[in-house]
């Protein structure tokens, strides 16, 4: 089956929604399947550091509900509140320096492992590239070439890092978080969940954006690399014809087209993380206004 299958009139539309996203997700686990021998490579290292990204996430829900015991016990004015209090203080102290320990452990581990991806593949692109011919290096610029080998393998790096962790974070927290909230009350959760639609809308426009900045900023880093490259190689030439002046204005030129891609770029970061602080924030005020309205002496502990 391909994707001219789906204009069969025959296929019901939930199969061909349901062959799309198949047929994506299939895509971009091949574009990822290049990674598979470093992941296998580093799996005991990675599993570890997956291990204590987990326990951190779970002992940060931990700490919520040690300060809502601690606000339950100040309402409620026991004579033991004091030492209680005390008590839920060097809990959440304890709780602390555990994620700190396992926090570094997850970071050394995972990020060490994406550096080990990343110095993986400079290898093994710097051997491929001494197999090539020379016709190759006649056709392909050096700049695209220069890209390919800082730039994107960067990227890749990120991905294989961080981006593992975030993947990891936002599925593991945001589960785990509307879980807890509904168990405290679902109208509530539900409520707090409003502005969770506009916030993937607006990350899906922004994210789009940011791939098509990065795609530009690496085209015009090519194209500058690739100019200083000339430059360097025929400043004999340039010097000879007098021509200093003409190749200090192209890159000049090249040089500003590359800070304005880069500046459009960050306009669009500039604009996704306060967003998503903006709803986040908006999601935290609504649990505050609508929860504090429950904490009556007849209702819901205030924690």
């Amino acid at each position: 089956m391909d994707l001219r299958a789906l204009y069969n009139n025959n296929m019901n539309p939930r199969a061909g929604a349901k062959y799309i996203f198949s047929y994506r997700f299939a895509a971009m686990l091949k574009n990822f399947q290049p990674l598979g021998i470093y992941f296998v490579q580093n799996r005991w290292a990675l599993g570890v550091g997956l291990l204590s990204l987990l326990l951190v996430d779970f002992l940060l829900l931990l700490i919520p509900l040690v300060i809502k015991k601690a606000i339950d016990l100040l309402v409620i004015q026991t004579p033991e509140t004091g030492s209680l209090l005390l008590q839920q203080g060097m809990i959440i102290v304890s709780i602390a320096l555990i994620i700190a320990l396992f926090r570094y452990v997850w970071r050394r581990l995972i990020l060490g492992h994406s550096r080990k991806v990343e110095q993986g593949l400079r290898n093994r692109m710097y051997r491929h590239l001494q197999t090539l011919p020379i016709a190759f290096f006649q056709k392909i610029k050096t700049g695209d070439l220069m890209a390919r080998a800082i730039n994107d393998i960067n990227a890749v790096r990120m991905a294989s890092g961080m981006g593992l962790v975030a993947l990891i974070d936002g599925t593991v927290l945001g589960i785990a978080a509307i879980g807890f909230m509904m168990s405290i009350d679902l109208k509530l959760t539900l409520i707090c969940l409003i502005p969770a639609p506009v916030v993937i809308i607006l990350t899906k426009i922004l994210t789009r954006r940011m791939s098509t900045g990065f795609e530009a900023v690496q085209r015009t880093f090519s194209d500058l690399t690739e100019r200083v490259r000339e430059a360097f190689a025929g400043i004999r030439v340039v010097k000879a014809n007098n021509r200093e002046t003409w190749e200090y204005t192209k890159i000049k030129e090249q040089g500003e087209r590359y800070v304005a891609e880069n500046m459009n770029l960050a306009r669009t970061l500039a604009l996704f993380f306060p967003m998503m602080t903006l709803f986040t924030n908006a999601g935290l005020a609504i649990v505050i206004l609508l929860g504090g309205a429950l904490c009556n002496p007849g209702g819901d502990y205030p924690g």
